[in-house]
């Protein structure tokens, strides 16, 4: 039986088939995307090395899905993460998407409580899918960001205050439209 709170464990044999170990059968890209929009945590490793690969495998499920022309991330933002690569300003963004994904729960999460208890919409069919498939994508989204101030890592506090300070305030904005 699956343990919902084990990351499923997917191997990575050497001919690149991937093995879910849980079902004893071979997954595709697309298969373990599926996993992940319902909630459940992966994690890929190489066979024979042992190196966790999952990384570089959401990072490959995310580049097929917008060259299919599901766009999420704008050009703009690619560019700026590319750059962030290469600036001090790799110590800092880690930390600020984490936030910002934490932020957009929050307020996708605080909407749909409002729109539960006010909007018609939410006796829709298929709106309890759409809920639990939205909170998925943001679990997905920021399930391998590092947070600040883990492994050692100090941040400028005094930056991070102000990101916090400001998403708070956008936060507290979002909240007010809702109501």
């Amino acid at each position: 039986m699956a343990d919902a709170d084990k990351p499923l464990l997917i191997k990575r044999y050497a001919s690149r088939r991937l093995y879910n170990t849980e079902t004893s059968d071979y997954v595709t890209l697309e298969d373990i995307a599926a996993f992940i929009r319902e909630g459940r945590e992966v994690q890929i490793v190489d066979l024979k090395s042992g190196d966790d690969l999952t990384r570089q495998y959401l990072l490959q499920i995310i580049a097929e899905h917008e060259s299919r022309g599901e766009s999420v991330l704008p050009v703009d933002v690619l560019t700026d993460l590319v750059r962030s690569y290469t600036s001090q300003a790799a110590s800092v963004v880690p930390g600020f998407l984490q936030a910002s994904f934490e932020m957009l729960r929050e307020g996708q999460s605080k909407a749909f409580e409002n729109m539960g208890k006010a909007n018609p919409m939410a006796a829709m069919p298929g709106f309890e899918a759409m809920r639990a498939q939205q909170e998925a994508f943001f679990k997905a989204m920021t399930g391998g960001m590092i947070a600040p101030g883990k492994d050692g890592e100090k941040g400028d506090d005094d930056d991070l205050g102000e990101i916090k300070s400001q998403l708070a305030a956008l936060q507290e904005k979002l909240t007010k439209m809702g109501k």
